[in-house]
């Protein structure tokens, strides 16, 4: 979709300040906010893409105004909601509705390294052969979905050189919304600087974008 969330190459959003000894957490909700995303996910009631696009979907003034993890904390509250795991009331309340028997959590302690070991690979079975292979010019296609998509505004309608076959993966914009993984090829493409940016490009650099086969059209 076309949010606020996809801001790469836009002016006005002030400068980019790396910080080399940034902390893992700056302060302990944060570390919260990760464990409590990763034990509601073992549910299975959603998929990493319905979870991306939660934070997509919080509106554009409060997601610039927050910080990473209350933008999962506060997509965490909308999937738990939305999915029936918590009621607005409790939500509103913190206390659990005692009317409601507590289930079992799916993620224990004893379980967590395992399952974070475990990852969540995306790699399906090729089913079809690729459309197109390493050298192919290739040209993002020009769409403007309301759902999710990992096709990002900057790149699209412009040219550039497939450098790699990932071979097949979920497809996101299906997996994100309940449509099933709907696997296809997955590229590494180059894109020139000048051809995102035109003139005031960089000679010298170029961006890699991982697109998935729907993304492109042969240029």
């Amino acid at each position: 979709m076309n949010g606020v969330h996809d801001m790469g190459g836009m002016h006005g959003l002030g400068p980019i300040a790396p910080n080399p000894d940034e902390p893992l957490f700056h302060e302990p909700w944060e570390a919260r906010a990760l464990a409590l995303t990763l034990a509601a996910g073992a549910w299975g009631r959603w998929t990493i893409d319905t979870s991306r696009h939660a934070r997509e979907t919080i509106p554009g003034p409060d997601y610039l105004r927050m910080s990473y993890y209350e933008k999962w904390i506060t997509a965490l509250e909308a999937l738990m909601t939305d999915t029936g795991l918590i009621t607005a009331d409790e939500l509103a309340g913190g206390r659990r509705d005692p009317g409601v028997a507590p289930a079992a959590p799916p993620l224990t302690f004893d379980r967590v390294a395992e399952s974070l070991a475990k990852g969540g690979p995306s790699a399906r079975p090729a089913e079809r052969l690729p459309a197109y292979a390493v050298g192919d010019h290739v040209r993002a296609r020009n769409i403007n979905p309301i759902g999710h998509t990992r096709l990002p505004r900057y790149a699209r309608g412009h040219v550039g050189v497939i450098t790699r076959d990932h071979g097949t993966h979920v497809f996101p914009d299906a997996n994100a919304h309940g449509r099933g993984e709907q696997p296809q090829p997955l590229y590494q493409v180059r894109f020139e600087a000048k051809a995102l940016w035109g003139p005031d490009g960089d000679s010298r650099s170029a961006v890699y974008l991982d697109l998935w086969e729907s993304y492109l059209d042969r240029a």
